[in-house]
């Protein structure tokens, strides 16, 4: 059992004036040997800096590393958190300690 994290831009929101990307929504998905079994998704707003990186020349890899800046920026560890929190969900998965049913169905 192999547990490995998948970050991953879902969108930008930005203004058309100038191309400013105010927003990013991101997912991580939780892989147990490449098998998607958990995922988390949300948002970060960004500060406008003084001098804007062309959008065309913009790639998931950079945006990322905005997104996972400002995350643990804004709250201490929250992207270990995050990949922390889908490893238990993983494992929960993997080997549940609750279950629902009847005893005779």
């Amino acid at each position: 059992m192999a547990i490995t994290t998948v970050w991953e831009v879902n969108t930008c929101n930005r203004e058309l004036a100038d191309d400013y990307i105010y927003e990013v929504i991101y997912r991580v998905k939780g892989l147990d040997d490449g098998t998607e079994k958990a995922r988390a998704t949300g948002s970060v707003s960004l500060p406008k800096p003084e001098t804007l990186i062309a959008y065309k020349t913009l790639n998931e890899t950079t945006i990322l590393g905005w997104v996972k800046a400002k995350l643990d920026a804004d709250k201490a560890g929250t992207v270990a958190a995050t990949e922390e929190s889908l490893k238990k969900q993983i494992d929960l998965v993997n080997t549940p300690v609750t279950a629902a049913g009847k005893p005779w169905a």
